[in-house]
């Protein structure tokens, strides 16, 4: 890899006291993520976790008939693999990079050693296992609960937030899969958007023109996961 980005990029990892951050450095690697690649598979035995630093991680939840849609998207602000440290070792769901970049993976071993001392490790993986959590209950609630529109703003805003940009390369084919819809109803919700002056969509490219709008038309699933990110890691900047 020609540039290796700072492990301080994950907010996880920035947060991390000084006597952890030192023992976990020489064991972190850097780690190309390209769009698409596929971290786990359902069922799959976990051996690392993963710490985005410029990428997107979507989790996948994925019928027998390979129908999928999004249950949680993990990006700098967090982890992969939370299964590995909680105890199930494997998870039903499937995670794939939703957006290229960068990361870092580390040794399940290690992790699980580091969280058994009982220590701030324990409880900063906690806390943002419950935000997850959270994410994936308001993410279940808004797919069921609101419109098409509302939805894709709300994936968009939680995909800007773990990007720091005001664009997304993104294909309407890979949105649908995400939101679990069909695509010709991406594409009518992300028209309306673009009608309203809210986004420019070209080519795969999704341009955020307008994001205070934006979060105007998000339905209150975007405020409820950005706050609760906010209350359990403080220390984190979760937008």
């Amino acid at each position: 890899m020609a540039t290796h980005p700072d492990p301080r990029m994950n907010h996880l990892l920035a947060a991390l006291p000084p006597d952890e951050r030192a023992r976990w450095l020489p064991a972190l690697e850097p780690v190309e993520m390209p769009l698409g690649h596929v971290l786990y598979e359902s069922g799959m035995a976990m051996t690392h976790v993963y710490f985005p630093a410029t990428s997107i991680v979507s989790l996948l939840y994925v019928m027998e008939d390979g129908a999928s849609a999004e249950i949680a998207v993990v990006g700098n602000e967090g982890i992969v693999g939370v299964a590995l440290f909680m105890g199930g070792e494997t998870t039903p769901s499937r995670a794939v990079v939703q957006s290229a970049g960068l990361g870092f993976r580390l040794r399940g071993q290690l992790l699980k050693e580091e969280f058994k001392r009982s220590g701030p490790v324990l409880h900063l993986l906690l806390r943002y296992t419950q935000a997850l959590i959270t994410q994936m209950a308001q993410t279940a609630v808004c797919n069921r609960h609101h419109s098409l529109d509302q939805q894709l703003c709300r994936w968009l805003l939680l995909s800007l937030d773990r990007l720091h940009s005001d664009e997304l390369v993104m294909t309407q084919e890979l949105i649908a899969d995400m939101l679990g819809v069909r695509r010709e109803g991406v594409t009518e919700a992300a028209g309306h958007l673009q009608q309203a002056g809210l986004i420019r969509y070209r080519r795969g490219h999704i341009t955020v023109l307008d994001r205070d709008r934006l979060e105007q038309r998000a339905c209150e699933c975007y405020a409820v996961v950005k706050k609760e990110y906010g209350r359990l890691l403080p220390a984190m900047t979760a937008t």
